[in-house]
């Protein structure tokens, strides 16, 4: 196995070390793709990002695989049976806000919007490159897309989280420059 230098938050757990390696920072115009990805962002709130990702298949189980058009549909019912879900993060408030969120979702699929060309919109398609060596949890660019995600009554998407969400989908490569990603994902058009 080859050694590869890698961003330092992903050197010591072993699934952290995959999803940084095959998933982190891949560009993703997927519409689905990046509002899952959003989602499970906004539960990471609060806690460590490993949290999610251990739950990830079991969040992927309990709603629908991410399918905006079964979420939307949730019922009260339906947020009981996830709130005894031990798979999840059981917070009523993420959990509300997915089920908005897969119906704003489904609101610009409506009007003819796509998530993902609503996402990209920001960067006119292109993906922003950090430098390499400083770490930030927001940017302007970040509090842009935040403030008008909140406008269109998404929750769970401060500056913080959707910084966190535009690294993680690739809208901006935060590789470190030391890190064997960053040259591969600066190649890659998009998953």
């Amino acid at each position: 196995m080859t050694d590869h230098h890698r961003c330092a938050w992903a050197e010591g757990d072993p699934l952290m070390r995959a999803y940084h390696d095959e998933e982190w920072g891949v560009p993703q115009r997927d519409s689905r793709m990046l509002w899952e990805m959003l989602m499970l962002e906004g539960f990471q709130a609060g806690l460590a990002w490993i949290i999610v990702l251990r739950k990830r298949e079991a969040f992927r189980k309990a709603f629908a695989g991410f399918d905006p058009k079964k979420v939307a549909r949730f019922s009260e019912a339906k947020i009981e049976r996830l709130m005894a879900d031990t798979g999840i993060i059981r917070a009523r408030a993420k959990i509300e806000a997915t089920i908005r969120g897969a119906q704003i979702f489904r609101e610009l699929e409506d009007k003819g919007e796509s998530f993902g060309d609503f996402c990209w919109s920001f960067t006119d398609g292109k993906v922003v490159k950090g430098d390499g060596r400083t770490a930030i949890a927001t940017s302007p660019l970040s509090e842009q897309i935040s403030k008008e995600m909140k406008r269109r009554g998404f929750k769970f998407v401060g500056p913080t989280i959707v910084y966190a969400w535009m690294q993680a989908v690739g809208i901006v490569n935060d590789h470190s420059s030391s890190c064997f990603r960053r040259a591969q994902v600066n190649d890659l058009k998009s998953a």
